[in-house]
């Protein structure tokens, strides 16, 4: 088994405490808003080996008495149909799920606020949906001038207008299915009606990524570069936070750019005047992320951060290949990459499956002139490869290869059978009229189930 280099009960006890003391900083109520994703955060497992992709749930579970959970989606996501690219759903079916993990948890949501609403039909089926299933459904409004206007934001023309979601714990977690769906908007417009009604309550950020008190240009924080790199996200040291305090922190363009903003915003509404808020003096000073105090071996993270780059610089290209990425975003890893002296064949994969391929030609396999090769690292070490060929795709043959390996399953017996293939070769070709018979990964495990 590979070390660990990240400590999930030290993390969870750390993160707990620091949740716990910024509510009793405000007293009766306290809206956190969790960025990244929820749960199945795998790309915080793959550069902290040892972190538990539900690592968030547990420490949602823990306070469970404590908290309620809002999910927000954006309006205009619902009635385009916006995708997710790790799940491959829209936001809407996002939303759905979300719920349904939640419940399968334990923990059940106190609402969902569809924000930035203006009448659209998608939306308001989407209501209708939740409503059936007994889901509460609030309505928030664009707001005119959002987020310069602060005059109008914090008004009753602005937040004013937004459906009051009441709630009775102390904690009230605010999170969506994806990124751009007003968490930030929902938490302050909650801020903005829990004052007006006498109700004492405050605003903080939950967010792993990048990671406060790491080095800006730490392997782990490069990598959350590289994966924000399509929306041109990058890190920097807040400058706020060192002007005050004369200490480094490490946060992200956006939020250092609008920390000034929301800085007024929030003073507005706690205040009823400009005055600076007495909490915050910068964007670090809002979040309460103890990640960074969860590491146990560095050196372990580190070279996982890096393989993550690789990892991400391959994706990208792909995606690029196939129209979906920009030029500019593979630049971006290669450049990222370069910084901390990171090359493709330091991913011991890389070279194995080049090597597949060349195999894959010289033992005259391949598919109709294209040969590939494909490697996967297993967690005790052992490197499992595979070619292509007629009949299935590399990826296809390296799964079924590792599966033999981990089943030990002698190589001459054969997973699919060669009447089952020859059944979904004659669907591909003479039914669906696909120009290749040969298999891919998803039609294999189709096949294989």
């Amino acid at each position: 088994m590979k070390e660990i280099g990240f400590d999930n009960e030290k993390y969870l006890g750390e993160q707990t405490s620091a949740i716990l003391e910024r509510v009793e900083k405000f007293g009766k109520k306290l809206y956190l808003e969790f960025g990244g994703k929820l749960c199945f955060d795998y790309h915080a497992a793959r550069v902290l080996p040892g972190y538990d992709p539900n690592v968030k749930i547990r420490l949602l579970q823990s306070l469970k008495d404590k908290i309620d959970i809002i999910l927000c989606i954006y309006a205009g996501d619902i009635e385009s149909g916006r995708v997710r690219g790790d799940f491959g759903i829209t936001y809407d079916t996002a939303t759905f799920k979300l719920i349904d993990e939640l419940r399968k948890w334990g923990l059940d949501i106190l609402a969902v606020t569809i924000t930035r609403f203006n009448g659209q039909p998608s939306a308001k089926v989407f209501k209708n949906k939740l409503e059936m299933r007994g889901v509460k459904v609030y309505l928030h409004y664009p707001i005119e001038g959002y987020p310069t206007d602060t005059d109008m934001i914090c008004s009753e023309s602005g937040f004013g207008k937004n459906e009051y979601i009441e709630s009775k714990k102390q904690i009230v977690v605010v999170t969506a299915p994806g990124p751009n769906s007003g968490k930030l908007s929902t938490c302050l417009s909650q801020l903005y009606h829990d004052h007006k009604n006498g109700v004492n309550s405050g605003y903080a950020k939950f967010e792993t990524f990048p990671i406060w008190n790491l080095p800006l240009k730490h392997p782990v924080n490069i990598a959350y570069e590289a994966a924000t790199a399509d929306i041109q996200d990058f890190n920097l040291v807040d400058p706020f936070h060192l002007d005050k305090y004369n200490k480094t922190a490490i946060n992200y363009n956006r939020d250092v750019e609008s920390f000034p903003i929301l800085k007024l915003i929030i003073s507005k509404i706690l205040t009823g005047n400009n005055n600076n808020h007495p909490l915050y003096n910068s964007p670090t000073d809002m979040g309460v992320n103890r990640a960074g105090f969860g590491i146990i071996n560095d050196k372990i993270v580190q070279e996982a951060a890096k393989q993550e780059l690789i990892r991400r610089y391959f994706r990208y290209n792909t995606e690029y290949i196939m129209g979906i990425e920009k030029k500019e975003t593979v630049e971006r890893v290669k450049l990222l990459m370069e910084e901390l002296g990171v090359k493709v064949k330091d991913r011991k994969v890389v070279e194995i499956s080049r090597r597949s391929a060349n195999e894959a030609e010289k033992c005259g396999k391949g598919n109709e002139g294209i040969f590939c090769g494909a490697a996967l690292e297993l967690s005790d070490g052992r490197i499992i490869t595979g070619k292509n060929s007629k009949l299935m795709h590399a990826s296809s043959s390296l799964i079924l290869n590792s599966v033999k390996v981990l089943a030990k399953i002698p190589d001459e017996i054969l997973l699919l059978s060669p009447q089952v293939i020859n059944q979904i070769s004659r669907l591909k070709k003479g039914i669906l009229n696909e120009e290749s018979e040969s298999l891919d990964l998803e039609e294999t495990l189709i096949a294989l189930s």
